[in-house]
């Protein structure tokens, strides 16, 4: 028999392993079966799970096998068998095992997992260990990667922001203040943008994946207080050239996990064919002002140049079956670098992108005002004042050109493609209003 030393589970499971090889793998205990001649126990890794077999007259390997428990650490050699009864039909008859740590009793049980309870995330340092955020955090990490092989391919710069800014960008009132060696005025960032449109000038296209903060009082499915980023901004595009780059990444995204991570969507219980329907482009596009007639129809009381929240969101992705662009909101709906439309000035060349199945906004994105005295106008217009973005508008003083951009909310995008009921699942150890622990 030829030995593998120590391979992953997840290659036994390949049609090149045959009946009889001899195997060695390491892992943890994910569950275990004592009877009066026999234990099985199934062994898990990163890559999967497979069923160990130990029989009552294996010597000296029964004593170490009697005491085990749930996510116990284990070396097993033995032989892999083929077995129509066994989970992915192949099991290792345990011929030598060594127990590296017997865990003590886990603390989580299936009636805490039934309940779907708050004490899961008192425990997420350990609940991660589990199949169901197992497959969400391999999504997650295809997801990240799909976003920079789409930017890298289509010729993007990567790029790095501070966190720790002074200009906010989002409005000061959801900003988290910090004590910056006793200086006042310091804050987490909430969006990389202005430092991405700083960085056109020397790059043209740029892209960076990072954590924004954003002091939000929500207690909604889809706001956490700390989430990741993917930002681009992209000098001399228009609007419509970056509503293509956006759903361009999008489904680019849809159709590597579809084909890298089928199996975990599975486990998820993810409809991978309704997917890969929503990614087929192009997305859909309709106006502020006809999502505001949408939205009437259906008995939503809502004034023109009013932002839509979680139900309008709701309510209009209900009439699409993929992801929609709401087009030209009102001055009144956007941070004020967005540009208004010189042939309608009321609007801007803005554009919301979004997801079917009721999850909503997952990109806000535009044109960016790129004249200075338009810009300087629009500042004081909102109540702002030009002295705290003075570096802001220099990139307006010295050769600037027209330019867009946009921001998506990667764990919103995670909670999406996985069909996930809370954005907190969509992140290892999410941060919101109630939560900074574990």
């Amino acid at each position: 028999m030829v030995a593998i030393e120590f391979t992953e589970i997840g290659k036994l499971f390949s049609s090149d392993v045959r009946d009889g090889t001899a195997v060695s793998i390491r892992g943890w205990v994910y569950r275990i079966r004592k009877l009066k001649d026999k234990v099985f126990f199934l062994l898990r890794d990163s890559s999967g799970v497979i069923q160990c077999v130990v029989d009552k007259n294996e010597e000296g390997i029964w004593e170490k096998v009697e005491p085990l428990t749930i996510e116990s650490s284990v070396t097993v050699k033995g032989v892999l068998k083929y077995d129509k009864r066994a989970p992915g039909g192949r099991e290792v008859h345990v011929k030598d095992i060594m127990v590296v740590h017997y865990a003590e009793p886990f603390p989580i049980t299936e009636d805490a997992v039934r309940s779907e309870s708050e004490y899961l995330l008192d425990v997420r340092h350990l609940w991660i260990r589990s199949s169901y955020m197992t497959s969400i955090l391999k999504i997650r990490h295809t997801v990240f990667e799909a976003i920079h092989e789409y930017f890298r391919k289509n010729g993007f710069y990567e790029v790095q922001a501070p966190m720790f800014i002074t200009a906010a960008v989002e409005g000061g009132a959801t900003l988290f203040q910090v004590d910056y060696f006793g200086r006042k005025g310091v804050y987490l960032t909430q969006s990389s943008q202005f430092y991405l449109e700083a960085l056109i000038y020397a790059l043209e296209k740029v892209y960076t994946i990072a954590p924004s903060f954003r002091a939000e009082k929500s207690r909604s499915r889809r706001h956490l207080s700390e989430f990741w980023h993917a930002e681009a901004e992209v000098a001399w595009y228009s609007l419509k050239d970056i509503l293509r780059i956006e759903e361009e990444l999008v489904a680019y995204i849809i159709k590597k996990v579809v084909d890298e991570r089928e199996k975990e969507l599975k486990t998820l219980g993810r409809n991978v064919d309704i997917l890969i329907k929503e990614s087929e482009l192009p997305f859909y596009r309709i106006t502020y002002d006809e999502a505001l007639e949408i939205l009437k129809r259906k008995g939503f009381e809502v004034e023109w140049g009013d932002d839509f929240g979680a139900d309008e969101e709701r309510a209009l992705v209900s009439e699409f079956d993929k992801p929609v662009f709401v087009i030209g909101f009102p001055e009144a709906c956007k941070a004020f670098y967005h540009r208004n439309d010189p042939e309608r000035p009321e609007v801007t060349l803005s554009a919301d992108l979004l997801a079917p199945e009721g999850y909503g906004e997952i990109i806000g994105g535009g044109e960016r005002i790129y004249d200075k005295d338009e810009l300087v106008k629009k500042i004081k217009r909102f109540g702002l004042d030009p002295k705290d973005y003075e570096w802001y508008i220099d990139l307006r003083r010295y050769g600037s050109v027209p330019h867009s951009g946009f921001g998506l909310g990667v764990d919103r995008l995670v909670m999406w493609i996985c069909g996930l009921k809370h954005i907190r699942d969509a992140i290892p150890f999410p941060r919101d209003i109630r939560r900074v622990y574990p």
